[in-house]
């Protein structure tokens, strides 16, 4: 029996998480619309700080890509996260009222500086596949979750919007090139590289669920 792409390796290790992420309160009121805005808008302005170090890790794939065509891909994803995510949020931001100096002003929350902290550790510290494997579940869970909340919709326009962003054909596309670039990987990989990799994707899946948690939360430093 062929051995399955590395792809299907690595969700068959974060089903249940994914499972997870799926029944998470937050998301489910996102489609019902009953999620509070105030938990919504704390979610956003973490996201913006999330962004700034995922472009950052992003950025270091794309300088240890195997490939030329993998590094301008990386390469144009690192700014596509600063520049098309970052323009959503000022659009949300704007319509709270709130400024890019208060956003900037605000502090990261646990799980958010968390999470970038393992995220730029893993690309700086780890292969090039454990690296892949750290950046793949902000692509790939996202795209995910959009596709399955764009069936339900939402009848709250602003949360529609951010359902809208990921649930797209242009969206889809973008991970289909990273998915792409980890089944060319995989025969490469030694099954210790594999369970590298897996554990980093596990984790890091593990972090795009907490991220959520957060925000319904709208989690602080407790001391």
């Amino acid at each position: 029996m062929a051995q399955p792409a590395l792809s299907e390796q690595l969700w068959g290790a974060i089903e249940d998480v994914y499972g997870a992420i799926l029944e998470h309160p937050f998301l489910r009121g996102l489609t019902t619309g009953e999620l509070p805005h105030e938990a919504f808008l704390f979610y956003v302005v973490q996201d913006a700080h999330y962004l700034r170090d995922y472009a950052r890790a992003l950025a270091v794939c794309a300088a240890r890509a195997p490939a030329e065509a993998d590094i301008r891909m990386f390469a144009e994803h690192a700014a596509g996260a600063i520049a098309v995510e970052r323009e959503l949020h000022e659009g949300f931001f704007a319509d709270a009222g709130l400024t890019e100096a208060r956003v900037s002003a605000t502090p990261m929350a646990p799980t958010c500086l968390a999470y970038t902290s393992y995220l730029l550790a893993s690309v700086y510290g780890g292969s090039f596949a454990e690296a892949l494997g750290a950046v793949l579940p902000c692509y790939w869970i996202y795209q995910e979750v959009g596709t399955e909340l764009a069936a339900r919709g939402s009848p709250d326009p602003l949360y529609q919007r951010w359902i809208d962003t990921y649930g797209g054909e242009e969206f889809a596309a973008v991970v289909r090139a990273v998915l792409d670039l980890t089944d060319r990987l995989g025969p490469q990989l030694s099954a210790a590289e594999t369970a590298r990799m897996t554990a980093r994707f596990r984790t890091t899946s593990r972090y795009e669920w907490m991220f959520w948690d957060m925000g319904w939360r709208s989690e602080a430093w407790p001391v």
